[in-house]
């Protein structure tokens, strides 16, 4: 199991950046890079508890789909992303939230298991893990700033 641990510090509320982080719509116009596009589940506006979505994006030259569900939420602290479908052998993504005076600490916690064993874990170390850090840091950037402006 892969674990990539990122903290983002926001000059926003708490419950801005939280509903920043789970709107579909902004997610779509933070993945520009992979064309990351909801084609099913909630498509567009704020996903909830038990809601799921299907993402089709361009990852390493290939088109992939893969359909994720709110499995926790504690509003405006916390949310969880899990697989339902998709190219991984597990996928979890915690969102966390706290404010400190006046800074949303934002934490993302991506564990993810790769399948085709040892070959997984060679595309994982040599291009995986980079890749789906800088997705996440690319992504966070537009959220901080959305957020801020709020």
């Amino acid at each position: 199991m892969t674990t990539i641990h990122l903290t983002t510090r926001i000059k926003a509320p708490c419950h801005i950046a939280f509903d920043i982080a789970r709107n579909i719509d902004i997610h779509q116009q933070s993945a520009t890079k992979t064309k990351e596009k909801a084609i099913a589940g909630k498509t567009s506006g704020l996903i909830e508890l038990g809601e799921t979505v299907t993402w089709k994006g361009k990852h390493f030259g290939l088109y992939i789909k893969h359909q994720s569900i709110i499995s926790q939420m504690e509003y405006p602290n916390s949310f969880v992303d899990e697989q339902l479908k998709g190219h991984f052998k597990a996928f979890k993504h915690t969102h966390l939230f706290e404010e400190q005076n006046g800074i949303t600490i934002m934490q993302d916690i991506l564990e993810y298991e790769t399948p085709y064993g040892i070959f997984g874990k060679l595309f994982d170390k040599l291009l995986l893990k980079n890749h789906l850090k800088n997705f996440l840091s690319s992504r966070n950037t537009i959220l901080k700033r959305i957020s801020e402006k709020k």
